[in-house]
């Protein structure tokens, strides 16, 4: 429901507008704004927003939009992030280490980098994955296809990873039987 005086105030305002006879503007030379921009301090709005966050939860309104953002997500997060990279990181040493052992990368697209140069294929790999876990924990609170959380999928990413490291540290053992997972 509409407030009926602010709109019959709006009309007054567009009347006396219209007729002449509402107060005049002020000068060209007055500036409501402060002279500093606040937008030009990057970096001080960088520190201060990452020791005083604002946006700890969605937006009060969740109608407004279905993107919420926020400044401060949880410390668990960053625990999961740190070990997917750590695990990523021993994959491309594990993969490098069996590729010099005979192994052959299953993966074609990261084989075209690995058998170029060794260290294309580590960067490469390890940019990919520090993106995707950037993105992932930034929509960590929405769900992927509807279903699951994004952030569980990162515990499953974290739960992959490390069924990887042990397979590949099976192979490079040269055991008869396959680690228990």
């Amino acid at each position: 429901m509409k407030d009926a005086s602010r709109s019959r105030r709006i009309k007054d305002w567009v009347g006396q507008q219209l007729q002449g006879t509402a107060a005049p503007p002020p000068p060209l030379s007055f500036e409501r704004r402060e002279r500093m921009d606040r937008r030009r301090r990057v970096w001080w709005s960088v520190l201060y927003g990452s020791f005083n966050p604002r946006r700890r939860r969605p937006a009060r309104r969740l109608n407004d939009s279905r993107f919420h953002p926020v400044d401060w997500y949880s410390a668990h997060l960053l625990a999961v992030s740190v070990g997917i990279l750590l695990l990523s990181a021993a994959d491309a040493f594990l993969t490098a280490i069996l590729l010099a052992h005979g192994a052959a990368e299953v993966n074609p697209v990261m084989a075209v980098l690995v058998y170029r140069s060794v260290a294309t294929f580590a960067a490469f790999k390890m940019a990919m994955t520090g993106a995707s876990i950037v993105m992932m924990v930034f929509l960590a609170r929405y769900r992927f296809m509807r279903v699951i959380r994004v952030e569980f999928v990162l515990f499953a990413v974290l739960a992959v990873y490390a069924a990887l490291i042990a397979y590949e540290y099976w192979m490079l053992k040269g055991s008869s039987e396959p680690p228990l997972l």
